[in-house]
């Protein structure tokens, strides 16, 4: 089986999924990461101020990244950092559906519409759109996942607000997640920063004591087809 996890920057992937990854990897199957957003032009006052090889740096990193959770390809878009909202929705739909037909995912792990940061609101609409179950669409399963310093610090006052109602047992996986974050340095924070390995363990264990596990990751069913 194949899943696709949807990001629109990189470091989301982690940040939301790394510990499933890891385990859907572990089981034998084809875990497929597909980054829209080029990453860190938003630093800057125009896009075309921003270091060509610091962004080719940080794609380097992705995929380093991608290998600890066992990701069997990790690609890389460049849609405008923090600025999705100046690009047609349609140019990121085409996107998605270029990767679904292509991958073929019975599985797409997307961004939270309810974020703070908009590229992950407009990711996640995108997703919807390209996702539609029709007939003979092979996507089975769509779920949300959080994004730490983003999704929470909406405050719920978005929506749709975060309420997960799946959640999978990362014990074995989150190490791995840990490390997968620790190749992005430039956005690693601090703790008390929910971004730095701290807050990151106390929220997969958070979510853990919700479900009984020591350790877990948690994500909102959008929709399930089942024949």
């Amino acid at each position: 089986m194949n899943v696709l996890v949807i990001a629109a920057h990189p470091d989301d992937e982690v940040l939301g999924c790394g510990g499933v990854m890891g385990k859907w990897a572990a089981q034998g199957h084809g875990v497929h990461v597909s980054i829209l957003g080029e990453g860190i032009t938003s630093r800057y006052a125009n896009r075309c101020d921003a270091d060509a090889s610091q962004i080719a740096e940080l794609h380097a990193r992705s995929q380093q990244a991608g290998r600890i959770v066992g990701a069997k390809e990790v690609s890389l878009h460049s849609l405008p950092d923090n600025r999705f909202d100046t690009v047609p929705l349609l140019d990121v739909v085409k996107i998605i559906e270029e990767l679904i037909g292509r991958l073929k995912p019975e599985i797409v792990y997307t961004q939270h519409g309810g974020d703070l940061n908009i590229d992950h609101a407009i990711t996640y609409r995108a997703t919807l759109t390209a996702t539609r179950p029709t007939r003979s669409h092979v996507v089975r399963a769509v779920y949300a996942y959080e994004v730490a310093s983003s999704t929470e610090w909406a405050f719920q006052q978005f929506s749709p607000p975060f309420q997960p109602n799946v959640f999978v047992n990362i014990e074995e996986t989150l190490e791995a997640k840990i490390r997968a974050m620790e190749c992005y340095e430039s956005e690693a924070r601090e703790f008390p920063h929910p971004r730095s390995p701290e807050g990151l363990r106390a929220q997969a264990r958070r979510w853990g004591t919700v479900a009984g596990f020591p350790a877990a990751e948690a994500f909102a069913l959008v929709r399930q087809v089942c024949p």
